[in-house]
């Protein structure tokens, strides 16, 4: 047996009997490398030419309850399927909008926001929130009564704020995962719906295995809120379309796109 055991696995350094001292004791710590290598070869004696596990089936079926979907987006509600025409013209749009931020990235560098304007730090996810979308949509509030004042509302200089975001080039990544985590479990609004067209505008290609994920998490999203949503605007599915358009054909992620009506 031990011979066919050299045969698969043979001895990369072969080590002859070791002279050592007839009071050798491989229970004690090795002094010595002599010593060293004998223990190692009296432990290697011990182990068994074959190891079979003993494995509990039922162990195994009580952990497998991770489901893992890898399926497109829902399609899109009767009668608002986007035409390929209108998919096209948005991704052709969308592509002269990535062309003009990375002609114009030195001249944004170059600006400042406003004084009264403070960034959240990177790892401040809502702060992040906050930020981008403002504090009613944050806040969850329909409206403010006049007497009410919740801080500065970032949403008031979004133009801006969009513009901006060539400079968050380190960030853009994080604060993506941050609205798709909020849009998760909270309804879709515009303030939404223009900072993920701003953050997708500054994703650079190819893409990371993390960005790519995300993004078809944003689609999937997308298409479930048009179908759920019971008081459907032409606006808002159209939003939604816009996103689901420019992650399939625009990021090459084809089988989630639309369908042509």
């Amino acid at each position: 047996m031990e011979s066919a055991v050299e045969e698969l696995m043979p001895r990369l350094l072969p080590v002859g009997d070791c002279d050592l001292p007839e009071d050798f004791d491989p229970s004690v710590p090795p002094r010595t490398p002599q010593e060293y290598l004998r223990r190692v070869q009296i432990e290697a004696a011990r182990c068994p030419d074959v190891v079979v596990a003993q494995i509990d089936p039922k162990k195994l079926r009580k952990k497998q309850t991770v489901n893992i979907s890898i399926s497109g987006c829902q399609p899109a509600p009767e009668g608002y399927s986007p035409t390929l025409k209108w998919q096209q013209q948005q991704v052709a749009n969308f592509s002269a909008v990535r062309q003009s931020l990375n002609k114009h990235r030195s001249h944004w560098r170059s600006q400042h926001l406003d004084s009264n304007v403070n960034m959240p730090k990177l790892e401040d996810e809502e702060g992040w929130k906050k930020f981008c979308l403002g504090e009613r949509v944050y806040s969850e509030i329909e409206s403010l009564s006049d007497n009410e004042n919740l801080g500065i509302d970032y949403m008031k200089v979004s133009i801006r704020l969009s513009l901006s975001v060539p400079l968050l080039k380190a960030t853009v990544t994080s604060v993506l995962e941050y609205l798709i985590i909020w849009f998760g479990e909270k309804k879709f609004t515009p303030e939404l719906g223009r900072w993920f067209y701003a953050l997708l505008a500054c994703l650079e290609k190819p893409l990371l295995p993390e960005a790519h994920s995300l993004i078809r998490q944003l689609a999937r999203r997308c298409s479930e809120v048009r179908v759920l949503e019971e008081n459907k605007t032409e606006e808002q599915v159209s939003a939604l379309n816009l996103i689901i358009c420019l992650v399939s054909r625009y990021f090459d992620q084809r089988d989630l796109a639309d369908e042509p009506s």
